[in-house]
This record gives C-alpha cells, sequence and structure tokens, in this order.
C-alpha cells in the first residue's frame, strides 16, 4: 500500500470519527440528531471508501479498463439502489397506504425525486445511445 493511500485512509478514518464523535455529542447534549453531523459523516465516509478503493479521497483515478469497468458497474447499481431507497423512504415516511393512493401523498419534493429516479436513467441512455446511432 502507497504512502498516499495509507495517508488518505488514516485522514479519512479520522475524519469519519471525529464527525461521528460531535453528531454522538450533540445528541446527548442537547437531545437532538444533527442534520449537519449527518451530511458532513456521509461525506467522510465517502472519503473513506474512495480512499480504500482508489487510493485518493476524490476517487478519480481510473487508470485501466477494469477500473473503468469498475467505476461503470459500480454508478449503475448504486443508481437503482438509491432508487429503491427512495421509494422505500417514501412510503414510509407517509405510509404503506400510500401505495394504493398517490394523491394523498403530503411530501411533495419526496415523491418528485422517487419520480425523477424512476426517468433519469432511461432518458440518459436514450440520449448517450442516440449520440453513437
Amino acid at each position: 500500500m502507497g504512502k498516499l493511500k495509507k495517508f488518505s485512509i488514516i485522514l479519512s478514518s479520522l475524519l469519519l470519527a471525529v464527525i461521528c464523535g460531535f453528531g454522538v455529542f450533540e445528541w446527548l447534549k442537547n437531545g437532538i440528531i444533527s442534520l449537519n453531523a449527518i451530511f458532513a459523516g456521509c461525506l467522510s465516509l465517502a472519503f473513506l471508501f474512495n480512499s480504500l478503493t482508489w487510493g485518493d479521497m476524490q476517487g478519480d483515478h481510473a487508470k485501466d479498463e477494469l477500473d473503468m469497468h469498475i467505476k461503470t458497474q459500480s454508478a449503475k447499481i448504486g443508481y437503482f439502489i438509491l432508487m429503491i431507497l427512495s421509494l422505500i423512504i417514501l412510503v414510509i415516511s407517509e405510509g404503506v397506504g400510500v401505495v394504493n393512493n398517490f394523491n394523498e401523498i403530503k411530501n411533495l419534493p419526496l415523491a418528485l425525486v422517487v419520480c425523477l429516479a424512476f426517468t433519469v436513467l432511461p432518458i440518459t441512455e436514450y440520449l448517450y445511445a442516440k449520440k453513437y446511432k
């Protein structure tokens, strides 16, 4: 393991630990779950996984065809996971009855995100395929 990769892993792990510690401190002291800590924790978790995978916190280093294949496949799988999780969050937050009647949805921004999640990939694939066909 290279020095840069070790440094990136240690730094991003330390960042994640500090942010999680701050979030737990806020929760215990004030009784609130800090959305700032959750957002920063997610970013630091992404930095950690980029460091583990690519040896760099930014994760922009696709060096060969295998790296490009890994990035492409993981992006598509991640897209579908995000789509399913957004649908699950919508059903949980609005109640199971929302599946039967979408007009009862009160959280319109989340419903719009779910709708966009179903349509963005097919539209993007169509436009990208049209470019090459």
